[in-house]
Formats: structure tokens, sequence, C-alpha cells
């Protein structure tokens, strides 16, 4: 056989290896990962917090079991006050009512208490921080006056309404109005220069200009004040509510503190501290929402 009849067959080329394609879970893409990351960002966020509170209370045990504390370990607060802790909207005669109820009196004094303030604080901050004139008059009569006590307000506020319920709100008022003043008013003195000159050439009436630039650019500052305005009224019916009597958080403690009750004025001091929290948690997350995430929450 000749060389020259014989061919050679070409080699096939390589084939190119296989690839192994994760198919995905076919309800939306990307759910347990979603779930995952959420979950774990829960675990981080509330692991401290559960780990701090357990430690605490451990601590609060061990301090407080000895028969000769002064003060109830949480054992003891659960079993002298469980009624109290179970059954918060219990309904009786006159000041005997369950939690809830006192809460919801103290609360409604401070809603109408704190309302009032924030409005006439929102006025007269603007007033300030847009007149050099008004700023020159009335800025040394609030920084004296934001220093008086809440309850130094409480004999004379007795004294002109002849009525607990309305002294009360006023102690709330002249509490919570402070902050939100001086916090306006530095609000509208921080405005841009550029905002003013853009209403200028906007050629904006008094009304638009408060409306479109003037609470805009300033929103941030008067949620700062509105936060720091409903603490200190929460803080301040408390204590009003100690002297004035009738259905109330403050009063409830002060009632309890005469009758020897200390496992219920623990218990009704957690729930002053929810709430007040909760409160503030709450102007905080409308700020944030009329910022547009400008104010921090």
């Amino acid at each position: 056989m000749s060389v020259t009849n014989l061919k050679l067959k070409p080699q096939a080329a390589p084939q190119p290896p296989a690839q192994v394609i994760a198919l995905g879970h076919p309800g939306r893409p990307g759910t347990d990962s979603r779930l995952g990351r959420l979950a774990a960002q829960t675990v981080t966020n509330l692991l401290p917090l559960f780990v701090t509170l357990t430690l605490f209370i451990l601590a609060w045990q061990l301090i407080c079991s000895s028969p000769e504390s002064s003060l109830p370990a949480p054992s003891r607060v659960l079993e002298e006050s469980w009624e109290l802790i179970v059954h918060p909207f219990y309904t009786g005669q006159g000041v005997d009512q369950g939690l809830f109820w006192h809460i919801f009196a103290s609360l409604q004094r401070v809603a109408l208490g704190y309302t009032m303030a924030a409005a006439v604080g929102v006025a007269l901050g603007t007033l300030v921080g847009q007149s050099a004139l008004a700023m020159r008059g009335l800025d040394p009569i609030f920084q004296v006056l934001r220093t008086v006590p809440p309850l130094a307000w409480l004999p004379l506020s007795l004294a002109a309404f002849q009525d607990g319920n309305p002294s009360a709100i006023f102690v709330i008022f002249i509490t919570a109005i402070w902050p939100i003043i001086i916090n306006t008013a530095v609000g509208i003195r921080n405005i841009p220069q550029d905002y003013r000159n853009v209403a200028k050439v906007l050629r904006l009436n008094g009304f638009e200009y408060f409306h479109k630039i003037m609470l805009p650019a300033a929103a941030p500052y008067i949620f700062t004040g509105l936060r720091i305005g409903i603490g200190l009224s929460w803080l301040a019916i408390v204590a009003a509510e100690m002297l004035i009597g009738g259905v109330g958080i403050g009063f409830f403690i002060w009632d309890a503190w005469n009758s020897s009750l200390i496992s219920d004025i623990i218990v009704a001091l957690i729930y002053v501290g929810i709430v007040g929290f909760l409160l503030d948690r709450i102007i905080a997350l409308i700020g944030r929402a009329v910022t547009r995430g400008t104010a921090n929450a």
C-alpha cells in the first residue's frame, strides 16, 4: 500500500466540560435570601438587648433576694402585682382603675398640653427666628422662663384655674414649649441664603415662603424640638399628677407609695418608661416621614 493513499482522520474537537446550572425556587427570586438577611438583622439587633435585660434581671434578683432588702426582687414583683399586670383594663370605683385607664388619662392631658405647645412654640419660634427685633425682645424672656422647673408652675396654675386638670395641662404646655421655640428659631435662622434668594426670584408671598421654603428647610430642627418636648411633657405629667390627684399614672404611683405597694410602683414605672419610649418613637417616625429622612429617627 502506498503511503500517499493513507488519509489521516481528523480528530474531534474537545468538548467543553459540562456546567451545572442551579435552578432557583419556582417562587419569587431571592425570597429565601431576603428572609435570611431579615432574620439575621433582627437577631443582631435584638440579641444585645435580650442579653442586657437578662443580666440586669439576674443581678436585680440576686441583690434583692435577701430578706433584709427593702426593694422586692423580680420574682416577688410578679407574685405581688400579678393581678395588676394581667388586668390592665380593670374598671372600679373612682380612682380604683387598671393601669391602662391611668395611663390613658395621663395621655389625654399630655395630648392637649403638647398640641398647644407645638402650635404656639412653632409660631413663636418662627417669629423669633425670622425677625431680629422679635429675637431681641423675646429671646431673653424665653431663656429666663425655660429655666423654671415644671412643678414650680403648678401652684400658680392652680391659683389661676382653680382645678387640677387644666392646671396639669398648663404645666405640660409650659414645660414642652421652650425646646420647640428654641429649636424652631435655630432652624429658621439656619435657612440657607440660596433658598431666600430663590424665594425673592419667584416673588413668593409670605404664606408661600412659609409653606414652601421656611417649614421644609427648618423641619429637622422643629422635629428635634418636638421630640424633646414630648419627653418633657411625659415627665411633667407624672410629677404633676402626684400633686393634683385623680385618675392618672402619677397619682397611681403616689397612691401606691402611700399604701406601701412597692411592687406596684415598679410595674407602673416600667409602663411609664415603655409609653415614653413609644411617644418618642412616634414623633421621630413622623419627623422622618415629613422631612423624608433628614430628621434623625
